[in-house]
């Protein structure tokens, strides 16, 4: 099944595109790699381990999975143009003791698996920040190999 069968199978809406916060655009492609760059959850504020719980977290990470998969629908015309999910980066606004980032991060993970399947599986480093920019919960940013 393609991805985009898959998407309106599992009844997925992806959000609208929303405009880069600086001087940087929302992906950029060099042969048959896409390079995302990093979103987070619109509106949302605060820090995993006080304000957010390890599930809050994870359905933050999805949502910004669904903002990554827009940013590829959008540049490539089609889901279905994407072959691989190469690499993942999750950046979590965590607490020094938070360490369940990766628990974090599967929201985006698990969704990528959802809707590409195999190829979803990818490369991911899944780190703790002190602070992420107008103190976002989650920011991701990954790579995909096109055709």
């Amino acid at each position: 099944m393609s991805a985009e069968q898959k998407i309106k199978q599992l009844g997925i809406k992806l959000p609208a595109l929303t405009p880069p916060v600086a001087n940087y655009v929302n992906a950029v492609q060099t042969g048959n790699l896409l390079f995302l760059a990093g979103k987070g959850p619109m509106g949302v504020k605060g820090k995993l381990g006080v304000e957010f719980t390890v599930e809050q977290g994870y359905q933050h990470a999805r949502t910004v999975g669904l903002a990554l998969l827009a940013v590829m629908k959008d540049e490539l015309g089609s889901l279905d143009r994407v072959r691989r999910v190469v690499k993942l980066l999750g950046m979590v606004n965590g607490t020094p003791d938070f360490t369940d980032q990766p628990k974090v991060i599967n929201g985006c993970s698990d969704l990528f698996v959802e809707v590409f399947g195999e190829a979803g599986k990818h490369a991911r480093s899944a780190v703790v920040m002190g602070s992420l920019r107008m103190g976002i919960p989650v920011e991701i940013e990954c790579i995909v190999e096109v055709d």
